[in-house]
């Protein structure tokens, strides 16, 4: 697809008037303008921001104002080049106040990852979480010995059910169905107490 000037800012009218305009030169064609400088423009751009997106944003914005000034003035400038360099001089210029003035805009992802806000959980969870402990605590004391046993031994201590079983003198299965019980029973106590 081919860029032309009226692609870069279809907002702009006004664009064929000005190439048609009889009293500027043929150098001041935007077309002509666009292929000759833009590809170097960009490079200049990039060399000041090291940001591509924003360097491409800036070469648009150098076009739309110079469009907008030789409209304005009725005469294009007679060394072009010199003032697109000069309209994107200043645009960096003018990017470079705004970051100081504003701060360096951050994407949010960015943000996030730097983790701001206060790791510390807050009052309402760190109550729940009691609760839930609690809650979580009475149910592990109303389960037979052999079934918090073999529960803490596998989650707490990592013991497999053959270790568990060497320990309280049953079957590997038997622990499996220990676990089991002793997992339904504490979901059921943490489901009941609205956790």
């Amino acid at each position: 697809m081919r860029v032309t000037p009226a692609r870069i800012a279809p907002e702009f009218e006004g664009l064929a008037e000005l190439e048609s305009m009889s009293s500027l030169p043929a150098s001041t064609d935007i077309d002509h303008l666009f292929r000759q400088y833009h590809r170097d423009l960009g490079a200049f751009a990039y060399g000041r921001l090291r940001d591509r997106d924003a360097a491409s944003d800036l070469v648009q914005d150098t076009f739309v104002r110079y469009i907008a000034h030789a409209r304005e003035a009725k005469v294009a400038p007679e060394a072009p080049r010199f003032f697109l360099w000069r309209i994107a001089s200043n645009l960096i210029l003018d990017l470079a106040r705004r970051d100081r003035r504003r701060g360096k805009t951050v994407p949010l992802d960015d943000v996030a990852a730097l983790q701001i806000a206060d790791p510390a959980p807050s009052a309402e969870h760190r109550l729940s979480a009691r609760q839930e402990y609690r809650v979580l605590r009475n149910a592990l004391n109303a389960l037979p010995q052999n079934q918090r046993a073999a529960l803490l031994w596998n989650r707490v201590e990592c013991l497999t059910h053959a270790e568990i079983a060497v320990r309280l003198g049953v079957s590997p299965s038997m622990v499996n169905k220990y676990i089991m019980r002793a997992l339904a029973h504490c979901a059921t106590c943490l489901a009941k107490a609205g956790f």
